[in-house]
């Protein structure tokens, strides 16, 4: 386990089931239908119950590098924090688009008043976004975030396989 301070923030990146953490809330790597899919979203779909999916049919759906809410149901976490991130294109809006996930599902946890989240590794799994890049992206998002807002006290990377939080934990290194 990797930590940064931030301010009165700190930034963890674990390896784990994102769907058994106990932060206020967890993100769910969606689709823009946030319809139940594969990998993280399908995992949270599932462990959250067939409520989630009924909660998500009314939200209209969700666009690329934004956010929605919902509860969590079945899961530990009270809140699930949907976002949609880019299919990897290589163009430079992709890290616009990945880092608008990040920021954006902060300022949603803020405004609910919400003072822990846990993200997975948003894009990096069926949507392609390079790893390393992704990691980069993703980190240096939630550590300018935390700069300049006084709100979250617990950030963290929760990540699936080792592969995954070592390229985590060595950006993390980079950029502390």
């Amino acid at each position: 386990m990797k930590e940064l301070i931030v301010g009165s923030s700190l930034i963890r990146i674990i390896q784990g089931d994102i769907t058994r953490e106990q932060t206020d809330a967890i993100v769910n790597a969606a689709n823009p239908a946030l319809r139940p899919g594969g990998g993280v979203s399908g995992s949270i779909h599932r462990a959250a119950g067939p409520k989630l999916w009924e909660e998500c049919k009314t939200l209209g759906g969700c666009k690329t590098g934004e956010a929605n809410i919902t509860k969590g149901y079945q899961l530990k976490a009270p809140y699930v924090i949907h976002t949609v991130g880019p299919v990897y294109s290589g163009s430079k809006n992709d890290r616009i688009l990945l880092s608008s996930c990040y920021t954006n599902s902060l300022f949603l946890a803020q405004s609910y008043k919400l003072k822990s989240i846990s993200f997975p590794a948003i894009s990096a799994g069926i949507f392609g976004y390079p790893l390393p890049e992704a990691a980069e992206v993703s980190i240096r998002a939630v550590k300018q975030w935390l700069e300049q807002h006084d709100a979250i006290e617990l950030v963290q990377f929760v990540l699936y396989d080792e592969t995954t939080r070592i390229i985590f934990e060595t950006v993390l290194e980079e950029i502390s």
